[in-house]
Parts: C-alpha cells; structure tokens; sequence
C-alpha cells in the first residue's frame, strides 16, 4: 500500500547554504519546537503499549528495541540507561540494531535490508510469548524490523513500533503502533534531526512510565540507581538525608552499609 512519507519531503526551508549561522540555529530551534505537540497527540498510543508492556514484565517477560542507524542506537541508549537509573537486570530492556554491535558506531552496508535478520537476532535470545517487541524506525519501511515483527506476530509475540509516517508498513505490521508525525526535516531526510527527536522522547515515556509502574521510583527519587560513580553516591546520600531527615554522616553510613537508597530507607524504617 503506498503511503506519503512525510520524513522524505522538502523542507520548509531553501538556500541553508546561504543562512547565517544565527538563522540556521534559530529555524532548526523552530522546527524542533514543533516535536513535543506532535509526540502529545500519540499519548493515547503510547499509554495502550506501555500497559502491555507493563502487564507482560510484571510476569517475567522482557522488552526488546530493535531498529536500524540511528533508530537502532537510540534504542540501545534507552536500553543501556535502564539498569544504572532503575537497578533492574541488563537482560529486562534490550536493544538491537541492524549490523550488530558494530553498527553502534559505523554504518553497516545493506544490514538494515535484511528482512530474516531481525528474527535471527530475536532468536538468540530465546524470544518468546512472554516478551514486547518494539520496532524503532522513522520511515516505517525498514526490512530487518519489519520482517522481525511479521515473525513476532505469527508466534504471538506482542509488537509495537515508533515511527514517523502514518500507514507505512511499520505501522499497519506492529500490533499496538505508535505515529508521530513530525513532517518534513530541516534538512530533506534527514531523519536524525526531528524524527530522532521524537523517538527519543517516546522512548522516555516508554521506559520511565514503565519502570515507575514496576516499582522503580519512591515518590520521585530513583531509589534503586546503581551507585556508580562518586556523584550518584552523592545524590543517594542526599536522597536518604530528606527522606528520613538525618545527617549527612549517618545516610552515608546507610547507603554503604546497605547498597542502595532503598534498601537504606526500607532497612532504616524497620529499625526505628
């Protein structure tokens, strides 16, 4: 079925050769305004997934990305920030991109055009009934997602996607599909700038409502985070401090004895 992909119409704007660094700036800032409005309108969208996603991770299951060039990565950048924020395991949100861990960094030629690939790379990790699948893809045609999809649904695997063109066959495939229609970039295609935008905040709503519904965050502290590096044992001790309305000293002590600023809290309440 054709479709208009509005990520591939020209721009609104011409001559960028010719613009002043301050206007270049000052009409990407505009275009850029535009995402937010457009991500508000897949609310409803994004809700209905996040609650399968929910339902099926409160039970065992995992969630996975899967997306090429720069929808690959962002995934994985949602997926990689999952443990150190939230404290779950590395193997609950996953992310995978066409060409593999190489393609992280370097384009991989043609790897994206691979329509059994996707289901290959699903395979490896054992995916079954239990798991979501999320599609990331700004044009909607990508094959390695796609035909990972088409798979996932004929195992009756849950699919989602995130993309950028209404009716493309990202979204006529995924099950619970997610369209943000940002329109033309400011630069003709490129896909990166607008759309990338979107998927990313999408990706925000997915992963933090999802973790907030598991659990993940007291009040509004990531009580779990992974005490990494001296600025987040900073940020737990402080945390401890306002929670229970003690000394710097004394929360420090906590955090370290019990490893992280819910179990400090939880530990601490006990006691008293």
């Amino acid at each position: 079925m054709s479709f208009i992909r509005t990520t591939e119409q020209s721009s609104h704007y011409d001559h960028l050769e010719k613009m002043s660094i301050n206007e270049l700036l000052t009409n990407i800032n505009t275009e850029d305004n535009s995402v937010p409005i457009a991500v508000k309108k897949s609310i409803p969208q994004i809700e209905i997934l996040v609650t399968q996603i929910v339902d099926k991770l409160k039970n065992g299951g995992r969630l996975f990305y899967m997306g090429a060039g720069t929808s690959g990565r962002l995934g994985i950048v949602d997926a990689s920030e999952c443990p150190p924020t939230f404290g779950v395991s590395h193997d609950l949100v996953i992310g995978l991109i066409a060409g593999g861990d190489t393609a992280i960094r370097s384009a991989v030629e043609f790897a994206e055009d691979d329509t059994n690939q996707g289901w290959k790379d699903l395979e490896a990790y054992h995916i079954s009934e239990n798991d979501v699948v999320i599609g990331i893809a700004a044009s909607g045609t990508t094959p390695y997602v796609i035909g990972a999809l088409q798979q996932c649904n004929q195992h009756n695997i849950i699919t989602g996607c995130i993309t950028c063109n209404q009716g493309s066959p990202l979204a006529t495939t995924a099950r619970f599909p997610i369209v943000v229609t940002v329109g033309p970039e400011f630069v003709t295609g490129s896909s990166r700038m607008k759309a990338g935008t979107a998927q990313k905040l999408v990706l925000n709503m997915i992963s933090t409502s999802t973790m907030i519904q598991l659990g993940r965050v007291k009040g509004n502290k990531m009580v779990d985070m992974q005490l990494s590096n001296n600025k987040l044992v900073d940020r737990g001790t402080r945390m401890i401090m306002e929670e229970l309305d003690i000394n710097r000293e004394k929360a420090a002590y906590l955090l370290k004895n019990h490893g992280s600023v819910r179990n400090a809290i939880d530990n601490y309440e006990r006691t008293k």
